[in-house]
């Protein structure tokens, strides 16, 4: 039984999300990912006029025959959400927490693939599988996606992407849309990038906090890492610290953009303290001149 409080917040959530993909997001969404290609359906002897290009040259050999590779449209895609529910998602200054920017990001990216018949399925993830749902149709399912997003009890709070990667090589077996969800605050996951986004169509939400970059100068802090849990006090009001602070936040920035830049994996920056709608629009619509050229 779902408690009141959270099915408000569901159905408050439902009532705003769908009204975007409605009015903004679902037209977006079909441009930027529907029609990505075309699946090999079969081969088949070669026919005058068939274009040469499409000779399987491989089956033609072992058969002593010419033989065309025959593709069809795809029709229906995959969407897979998966998201970074570690300690640090549990951060948020000056606006929403950054897992409610999550949870909200997730319900408007699974409703616009609905509405264009896709599936969707949900992995979230820590340094271990969370909870992994097999993608599915329909709105009934993206609202069970969403409460699990609220409700799902986490097990660890650090944060291990390669786990969550490599979990995505073996449970997508065709072609998919791979969205990833998370604050990126951890490193060594560039092999296991580099396998799934060769697989599959992939792209990274990196959500930010601008506290987490920009320190306000307001005295002693008592802190604790929300990953490991240690305690820590800082000097806030010591420009030094600040200026550390900083460094630090946009070294792990710019290590995270130098693998995304090589593996040519998009990654779109969104803040907890800024409406999501105008950049991930950009997004769709850069995304989708890069595709029409």
């Amino acid at each position: 039984m779902i408690p009141k409080e959270l099915f408000a917040t569901i159905r408050r959530l439902e009532i705003r999300t769908r009204g975007l993909v409605s009015n903004i997001f679902g037209g977006e969404y079909h441009s930027a990912f529907k029609g990505q290609g075309m699946e090999f359906a079969e081969v088949r002897p070669y026919q005058y006029g068939d274009d040469i290009r499409a000779i399987d040259w491989n089956v033609s050999a072992r058969y002593d025959e010419t033989y065309v590779k025959i593709f069809e449209e795809e029709r229906e895609q995959t969407l897979m959400l998966l998201v970074d529910v570690s300690g640090s998602g549990d951060f948020g200054a000056r606006g929403r927490f950054k897992r409610e920017l999550a949870a909200e990001l997730c319900a408007v990216l699974a409703f616009s693939a609905v509405q264009n018949n896709d599936k969707v399925g949900l992995i979230l993830f820590s340094d271990e599988i969370e909870l992994f749902v097999p993608p599915k149709k329909g709105r009934r399912h993206v609202l069970r996606l969403v409460r699990d997003l609220f409700a799902h009890d986490v097990h660890s709070r650090r944060t291990d992407l390669t786990v969550a990667l490599d979990h995505v090589v073996h449970v997508l077996h065709r072609r998919s849309i791979v969205l990833l969800l998370s604050d990126l605050m951890t490193h060594g996951y560039e092999a296991a990038l580099r396998a799934v986004s060769r697989r599959h169509d992939t792209v990274a939400f990196h959500l930010m906090d601008p506290v987490e970059r920009d320190l306000p100068p307001v005295g002693l802090l008592d802190l604790i890492d929300a990953e490991t849990g240690r305690p820590m006090t800082v000097d806030a009001g010591a420009r030094n610290t600040r200026r550390a602070f900083a460094e630090a936040a946009a070294e792990l920035d710019q290590s995270a953009e130098a693998v995304f830049r090589r593996l040519r994996v998009d990654r779109v920056r969104l803040r907890t303290d800024e409406d999501y709608v105008e950049p991930l629009v950009q997004f769709f619509r850069e995304r989708n001149r890069r595709r029409s050229r």
